[in-house]
């Protein structure tokens, strides 16, 4: 038997699965040499589905091949197991999952069953399901989505990385804004405020979240690292970062204010400052997100997001005249053109500043002063320049 599986968003689907006209896909339902078959036909044409059948009475054979039949629950599950296996880091691989959650859903409601199913139009029209993400956002679920397809392909589970040809979206160039030192102190300020007003067991939240503003500030850490960092990770005022690929650690030294800070508060856990240690780190990194955006309001600081924490720390060490290889290392990027990428306008800036205080510098020099007004004194006699 066969029958149309009509999706969600069919008007025809009140007309029951014999109905002919619509698109729909198609699936066979029932039994071939005692063997019981209920799978999709690939295909929304009525008569065509009808010949697919008829071969397979007429063979006594369902054609399976190991290339295109793999179901897409499948295959995400070798890909997470691919992930676990190279050691990604858990937010990277909740992210997958986010990515497999929304893949499933829009297969649910076109009736897709197969990896295979699954072309360059169709993944165009998924990716038009992603709404409320920024441009950034989306490329990054884009890379995800490419990246699982092309372990597809490499599996043997189809033939081609039909997402390697969607296109990228356009990014708009989304400047790195620093917290300037006044909002800071205005953060900083209410932190404290909220610490002196809160009562137990909201004093001890009020603490956690004064030092995490102070621990994203002065270590760059993304907001995800910092939530799951381990307490074991600070000794002797450093705090490791990890292990660069030559093998050598890298480590942050932090002010003393700050590990007197993070010694005095009470542990969410033995293990962690700002995590159980249970559960995934991304449900706590949204919990301190939306508790510092609170904060954020009530300092009056606009645009307050956790990342600038990290922006901070990158110009003020460009600021100071640390140079842009060394910014790179203690980010933890993979190369310096990532950081000139995000960091350059500011390294500029340095660069201008310094420009300036040379030429500042000129003020008080007796010759620059004396070229100014068009002499020079040579042997204690006046010598007019030309």
């Amino acid at each position: 038997m066969i029958y149309r599986r009509h999706k969600k968003t069919c008007e025809h689907r009140t007309e029951g699965r014999k109905y002919r006209r619509c698109r729909c896909p198609i699936w066979a339902d029932g039994f071939l040499d005692g063997q019981e078959i209920r799978k999709t036909l690939e295909t929304g044409d009525w008569e065509k589905a009808l010949g697919t059948v008829r071969e397979w009475e007429a063979s006594g054979l369902e054609p399976l091949t190991n290339t295109g039949q793999v179901t897409i629950e499948q295959a995400e599950k070798e890909f997470l197991a691919d992930c676990a296996a190279r050691k990604l880091k858990d937010s990277t691989q909740d992210r997958y999952r986010i990515l497999f959650r929304q893949l499933n859903a829009f297969a649910a409601d076109e009736g897709f069953q197969v990896l295979k199913q699954f072309d360059t139009p169709v993944l165009n029209k998924f990716r038009a399901t992603w709404k409320g993400d920024s441009g950034l956002a989306d490329l990054k679920k884009l890379e995800r989505l490419r990246s699982f397809f092309k372990f597809a392909m490499a599996s043997g589970y189809i033939k081609q990385n039909y997402a390697a040809a969607i296109r990228n979206p356009k990014i708009r160039p989304n400047p790195t804004l620093p917290y300037s030192q006044e909002e800071m102190l205005a953060i900083l300020a209410e932190a404290t405020k909220w610490i002196n007003e809160a009562k137990k067991p909201a004093l001890n939240k009020a603490r956690r979240l004064k030092a995490l503003v102070f621990f994203l500030r002065y270590t760059g850490l993304r907001i995800s690292d910092a939530v799951g960092c381990a307490v074991d990770r600070l000794r002797g005022g450093k705090l490791f970062l990890y292990t660069a690929k030559t093998g050598q650690h890298v480590y942050c030294p932090l002010p003393a204010f700050v590990v007197s800070e993070l010694e005095r508060i009470p542990r969410v856990s033995d293990g962690y400052w700002f995590w159980t240690g249970q559960g995934t780190v991304e449900t706590a990194r949204k919990r301190w997100s939306e508790a510092l955006a609170d904060l954020f309001e009530k300092a009056e600081v606009k645009g307050g997001h956790p990342h600038r924490f990290r922006d901070t720390f990158a110009v003020e060490l460009l600021k100071s005249g640390t140079p842009i290889e060394r910014v790179s290392i203690l980010l933890g990027h993979s190369s310096v053109r990532v950081t000139e990428k995000h960091y350059n306008p500011w390294n500029r800036a340095r660069q201008e500043q310094a420009e300036a205080d040379v030429s500042k510098s000129w003020a008080n020099d007796p010759l620059a002063l004396l070229e100014a007004k068009g002499t020079l004194q040579v042997r204690g006699k006046p010598e007019v320049v030309n």
